[in-house]
């Protein structure tokens, strides 16, 4: 019985073994315990989270939407820099064109301003050489004359006589001239 009894208060002074009023207030505590975090803290917890879980996949959402208006910025952005760049190109190619047009307009206007300048010259020369032609008619014709007047010993005063004896000295020198002229070609 002594060992009985010993058993029996070992039990009792036991301190891994808890009383049995001790267990029931353990349970009691525990179950408010519970109740209270699962019918007043997890609603909150869980809308709290659920708040930030909005206020996250929001920011993300919101993120999304920038960065897309951002890369349809970037579409748009580029686009006009192609269309800037092709309108530049045409611009230029029209400028180039215009540039062509005026440079052969000038070319032409040029070189009808040298074949006028050309044809006055040639005129003038005509004009001269005929003049020339018809002074050194004159002094050939009345030093001929003179020269007839003495070679024949008759004076030739008739004025139709002279011309025709003018005229038909020169139609000999140009006739000769144009022999030599066949002859040496």
């Amino acid at each position: 019985m002594f060992a009985a009894a010993s058993v029996l208060a070992a039990e009792e002074n036991n301190p891994l073994v808890p009383h049995t009023y001790e267990l029931v207030v353990g349970i009691f505590s525990f179950l408010v315990v519970v109740l209270v975090v699962g019918k007043i803290l997890t609603p909150r917890i869980q809308k709290t989270l659920e708040e930030r879980t909005d206020a996250i996949e929001g920011g993300l959402k919101r993120a999304e939407q920038v960065q897309e208006e951002a890369r349809q910025t970037l579409e748009q952005y580029k686009a006009q820099q192609k269309d800037a760049q092709l309108e530049a190109a045409k611009l230029r190619k029209k400028a180039e064109e215009q540039g062509a047009a005026i440079i052969a307009e000038m070319r032409e206007q040029a070189q009808a301003e040298a074949r006028r300048i050309v044809e006055a010259a040639k005129a003038q020369i005509e004009a001269d050489r005929q003049q020339a032609l018809q002074s050194l008619r004159a002094e050939i014709g009345a030093m001929s004359v003179e020269l007839a007047g003495r070679v024949v010993g008759e004076s030739l005063e008739d004025t139709a006589r002279q011309s025709r004896v003018v005229d038909r000295f020169l139609e000999e020198l140009e006739e000769r001239a144009r022999t030599q002229e066949q002859i040496t070609s």
